[in-house]
């Protein structure tokens, strides 16, 4: 799944986020970005070991992510 030519962002605005965002690192998909903030509960630990696990990450400027998400 991860050889498809295939962006991921999600957002935070709903409660389902984590479910989803939990099935989709189970199904072992990554470099997934998230926003606009990561959730309360996720200390800074547990998102340095999503990021160097899962290639997880936060967005950042449009221009940056837009850059980011179409070179992939």
């Amino acid at each position: 799944m991860n050889d498809l030519p295939l962006s991921l962002v999600l957002s935070w605005f709903e409660q389902k986020a984590i479910v989803i965002l939990l099935t989709l690192l189970s199904l072992g998909v990554k470099n997934i970005v998230t926003g606009p903030t990561a959730p309360g509960f996720f200390t800074p630990d547990l998102l340095a070991v999503l990021n160097e696990k899962f290639g997880l990450r936060s967005v950042t400027t449009v221009e940056e992510d837009m850059k980011q998400l179409l070179s992939a």
